[in-house]
């Protein structure tokens, strides 16, 4: 069932539409600190970064770690996705960028949220694999804001799993959310706890964050 801050977009936008959907996401996060945007992604474009990301190599993925700097340890047992950082070396990759700096750029617009950048990567979840529930950034103690989650997979059921599941402050499941391709998902980093279910099939995903810049003298908060 389609609620009502689940917000359609043209499959091919104009820039006005673009515009007026990066508006009402805006609304949504002042609303209810997240939004889930189905068909964010044209559907073109959502093809070619699924078969982008399939063609990459082996060597390319490196096991999804938890924790931060000098806390940024390997645990299988929290979450066993492989993940590759995306860069504007790759033309594929440098279009999502570009649109993630338009969204930035909106949003800092309207919320004032005073976004510094963003970094990204694409996550595949062989079958078998999950990411147990987890904070993207504890209050005052990271300087990610908004965490982004855009869906590759098409042909997407219930059955295969793979689901974002998005909850409460008191634990109540507020979302929960089928990975089919163009969905794209935005909330609060420090604001709600969320995990990814079992995977029954391998499954593709781009997570991205935008960051506050936390410099202190000269020093610029480096990306990851």
């Amino acid at each position: 069932m389609v609620r009502q801050y689940l917000l359609e977009v043209n499959s091919t936008p104009t820039k006005e539409t673009l515009d007026t959907s990066f508006a009402q996401i805006a609304d949504a996060l002042v609303a209810r600190g997240y939004v889930v945007v189905p068909n964010f992604i044209d559907e073109h474009y959502a093809q070619q970064l699924f078969d982008y990301a399939q063609a990459l190599p082996q060597g390319i993925w490196h096991l999804a770690g938890v924790g931060r700097e000098q806390q940024h340890s390997i645990n299988t047992h929290i979450r066993n996705d492989e993940i590759h950082w995306l860069s504007t070396q790759s033309a594929t990759e440098s279009i999502w960028l570009s649109h993630m700096t338009a969204l930035q750029r909106a949003l800092n617009r309207h919320l004032f949220l005073g976004l510094f950048d963003y970094e990204c990567h694409l996550a595949r979840f062989p079958a078998g694999s999950f990411y147990k529930k987890h904070l993207d950034a504890f209050k005052g103690r990271s300087n990610r804001v908004l965490t982004t989650v855009a869906y590759l997979n098409s042909d997407w059921n219930e059955a295969d799993g793979g689901q974002l599941v998005i909850y409460g402050e008191r634990g109540e499941v507020l979302e929960t959310v089928l990975p089919q391709q163009g969905t794209f998902v935005v909330f609060l980093s420090d604001q709600f706890v969320h995990e990814v279910k079992v995977s029954n099939r391998t499954r593709y995903s781009m997570t991205g964050w935008f960051r506050h810049n936390t410099t202190t003298a000269s020093r610029v908060d480096p990306a990851r």
